[in-house]
């Protein structure tokens, strides 16, 4: 019995409420990837306080003061501004296929 709702992406209709064509070319983005703007926030966000926390681990390093407990903080990071970097280049490019 063949599938009453055709799974092929060419027999949708283009468009079919008649909505302005950028806000429906907006809205099928969102539909492909939904909440990109938030992820893409949050990793703002998230590198924002790595790298407020690496300038006060940093400044603590320069002083002298407490290495042994700046260093591995500073280390940490360093890396989660790294990771917010990467994850966000990743969402930018993906966002260029789209």
């Amino acid at each position: 019995m063949p599938d009453p709702l055709p799974q092929d992406p060419s027999n949708r209709p283009k468009n079919p409420r008649k909505l302005d064509p950028q806000l429906y070319a907006q809205l099928q983005a969102e539909a492909k990837a939904p909440y990109r703007g938030l992820r893409k926030f949050v990793y703002f966000a998230c590198g924002a306080s790595g790298a407020i926390g690496g300038v006060v681990f940093l400044t603590q390093l320069i002083a002298g003061r407490d290495i042994a407990n700046a260093l591995p903080n500073f280390a940490f990071q360093v890396g989660i501004v790294a990771l917010m970097v990467a994850l966000f280049r990743w969402e930018q490019r993906a966002d260029r296929k789209l």
